[in-house]
């Protein structure tokens, strides 16, 4: 599932809305220059205490708050793993991993919406979706053995080459790259949407999960894509601090930033499933 929460369009409307103030300068207030006073000669005012000014969005701050997620999601993963039964021959799969989805998708429509609320629903994005990656890992593994730690080095591997080479500047998010990365996620997430909707009448796109030269060649574009998506994640995020958003902002990067690994990892074990399957 790639990430609908880091777009141009949600940054400008936290900018417009949720943009941290800057400290007032000496003897004015907020939104203006001093104002005379009106209690007459040799009055005094006292404001009373004053209030601290929110603290703004930072890069480190959205960091942190990944780790906290991404080890929300491992140790639900664990619980997952266990939870899944998968010997190569036979598949247990726990029912909860099924509610793990679905919940984990309502958490991520419901932060599109109210991306103030990110700090709650982040957790339980983080929990509902761990339980499902960890099932559907148990199961991959069972059938294939060594593929999951395969993924998992992968998915590392991606980020990291990615993060390099955004922060290089090799990699350069401008407003056609990302027309064209948005445009390409949407055309998946509908062919999937549509591929769902056909499962349940007993039809399949067939190279969705046929491990042929279309299939892998299509897992392989999924795989660039969703790569593509983590530069537009880490451009929203650096964008965001420079702007000053508010600090419930890094949640919303973190779980951004989560949604899109997620969907990365997937994706490879995908790709790796179908390789090994040829």
């Amino acid at each position: 599932m790639p990430n609908p929460i880091l777009s141009d369009k949600k940054l400008e409307e936290a900018a417009a809305g949720w943009a941290a103030p800057t400290a007032p300068s000496p003897g004015g207030d907020v939104w203006g220059p001093p104002t005379a006073p009106t209690g007459g000669p040799g009055t005094t005012f006292d404001d009373g205490p004053v209030t601290p000014w929110q603290s703004a969005m930072t890069v480190a701050g959205t960091i942190n708050k990944t780790v906290i997620l991404f080890a929300l999601l491992l140790a639900s993963a664990v619980f997952g793993w266990t939870a899944t039964t998968s010997d190569g021959e036979s598949l247990q799969f726990p029912a909860l991993a099924m509610v793990g989805v679905v919940v984990g998708l309502v958490a991520v429509v419901a932060l599109y919406f109210k991306p103030m609320w990110a700090k709650f629903l982040g957790p339980i994005y983080a929990i509902a979706q761990g339980y499902f990656v960890g099932a559907i890992s148990k199961a991959y593994e069972g059938f294939q053995n060594g593929i999951v730690l395969q993924a998992v080095g992968a998915t590392i591997a991606v980020f990291a080459v990615m993060l390099f080479l955004y922060r290089a500047n090799i990699i350069k998010v401008t407003d056609r790259f990302r027309r064209i990365v948005i445009g390409a996620t949407l055309g998946v997430m509908a062919l999937y949407m549509v591929s769902i909707v056909m499962r349940l009448f007993g039809a399949e796109i067939g190279f969705l999960r046929e491990p042929s030269a279309l299939g892998i060649g299509f897992s392989v574009f999924v795989c660039i894509l969703a790569a593509m998506n983590l530069a537009l994640d880490f451009d929203f995020i650096e964008k965001g601090a420079g702007l000053r958003l508010a600090k419930d902002y890094e949640w919303v990067g973190a779980v951004g930033l989560l949604v899109t690994v997620v969907w990365l990892y997937l994706e490879i074990l995908r790709l790796l499933a179908k390789l090994q399957d040829r």
